[in-house]
């Protein structure tokens, strides 16, 4: 130990030190290191005073420390602080006294019981430097957290210590260090740790791009970057696209070729544009109705009216039959047909939470079917609902079967079954009150919509 502290003192006395060319962060680094562990002093300690220990030598007995071997990775952080990780491993006997691993068995004695066994320790740490790595010499402090394996018991130690790191180049280093490794968990023991080490770093390599031959420039007389010898228009600054001419309105074509040289037009019309009588920003070339504004979709033509009602057939629901904006296009349907059907509706009967109609309602059905059958322009929703008694997912089902067996019938009326629509709402969309049985007795009800589109 004497003789580790004496060595590091000579190489602190270095850092007179020459700065070298290594980068400003350390690279990835992969190193070896060579190490002694002493269990012994740190319990030495614990029964007699430092100045007892110090005296008799008992910390650089060599019988003490037990060798190991170990493999590192350091990674820089900043120019004053490195990453570093190592995985060591070592056969030692563990103590089993104040600190130990496994506590002696009361009946056995220790020094017969205890054995040299594999011992793995990993660590992380940071070495904080108290100079950069540009320096020959590096001293540095440790501090970082470790855990240990021996004899399937896993532990934990904070490693502490001082280093000091010497540079061969800017990718070797050696490094010698010693370490106080205080125990965390009580399965660990505490112990010191000195180690010599060399590490081999990766930086990244630094290609310089060959310098270019010397050339004489051509001439470019107008400074467009296209060479006299290669440009059309060599007194006037143009595009390369354009083989060194200028393009003034920008429509590919260059002024010297362009018949309209102001105005952008396609190159077949040798840059002047086709006109556009109707002024809708279609050429007359395109436009099938060059005399009146259109839209492309149509070829320059305006959106049709097939039915003339003044709704273009793009928004109208009825385009080959006249009706108001205000219907969608389509024919008004008569006051009396609409008051026709919601009649009949309120005229539809099913048996107590069936779906089965009752013959009391074939009257009304059959109204209704046919006033669809004399305008085949009609078209009817069924909509069907329940009061909120009983499960909702039973009245949404009992819904929807009593709208399909309105449907059914009127199918077998003679109505097309396209032109009818059949949805259950189940309790939603009350008209009264589900309080009341005069109110539940309303919401249980059919309605119908009839629509011509």
């Amino acid at each position: 130990m004497k003789k580790i502290l004496v060595t590091l003192s000579v190489a602190l006395l270095c850092l007179g030190a020459f700065a070298q060319k290594h980068p400003d962060v350390k690279a990835s680094t992969i190193g070896v290191h060579f190490f002694f562990e002493d269990f012994q002093t740190p319990q030495d300690l614990v029964h007699n005073s430092f100045q007892t220990v110090y005296d008799q030598h008992n910390w650089s007995n060599i019988s003490k420390l037990t060798p190991g071997l170990a493999i590192d990775y350091m990674k820089g952080i900043t120019r004053h602080i490195d990453f570093a990780a190592a995985f060591s491993g070592s056969f030692v006997q563990y103590p089993t006294s104040n600190v130990a691993l496994y506590p002696a068995p009361t009946n056995i004695d220790p020094s017969k019981s205890q054995q040299q066994n594999f011992l793995g320790d990993l660590t992380a740490s940071l070495n904080i430097k108290l100079l950069s790595d540009r320096y020959i010499f590096t001293p540095y402090l440790i501090a970082g957290i470790g855990a240990s394996y021996y004899q399937s018991e896993l532990g934990a130690f904070a490693p502490l210590g001082l280093g000091i790191q010497a540079n061969v180049n800017e990718s070797v280093y050696f490094f010698l260090t010693t370490q106080y490794r205080l125990h965390i968990t009580d399965n660990t023991a505490d112990n010191l740790y000195h180690s010599l080490g060399v590490a081999v770093s990766f930086p990244h390599k630094k290609h310089e791009a060959p310098k270019p031959p010397v050339v004489v420039a051509p001439i470019d007389t107008d400074g467009d970057g296209i060479i006299d010898a290669e440009d059309r228009c060599p007194t006037a600054m143009g595009s390369a696209a354009l083989k060194g001419c200028p393009d003034t309105d920008g429509d590919g074509v260059a002024d010297i070729d362009d018949k309209c040289p102001t105005k952008a037009g396609p190159v077949e019309n040798m840059g002047c544009p086709y006109p556009d009588s109707d002024s809708d920003g279609i050429a007359d070339i395109n436009d099938k109705c060059p005399t009146v504004p259109g839209i492309a979709k149509y070829a320059g033509c305006p959106i049709p009216d097939s039915d003339s009602d003044g709704v273009n057939d793009e928004v109208d629901k009825c385009p080959t039959v006249k009706g108001p904006a205000s219907n969608n296009g389509c024919p008004v349907i008569s006051k009396a047909v609409l008051d026709k059907i919601n009649y009949e509706a309120k005229n539809i009967f099913f048996a107590t939470g069936s779906a089965t109609l009752l013959a009391k309602s074939n009257v009304a059905l059959g109204e209704a079917a046919k006033l669809l059958i004399a305008d085949p322009s009609l078209k009817l929703s069924i909509d069907g609902y329940t009061d909120s008694s009983g499960n909702a997912d039973k009245n949404l089902a009992l819904s929807q079967k009593r709208a399909d067996a309105v449907k059914a019938f009127l199918v077998n009326k003679g109505v097309d079954a396209s032109r009818l629509t059949a949805s259950g709402h189940g309790s939603d969309s009350p008209i009264a009150t589900n309080k009341t049985a005069v109110g539940r007795a309303k919401n249980r009800r059919v309605e119908l919509h009839v629509s011509n589109y």
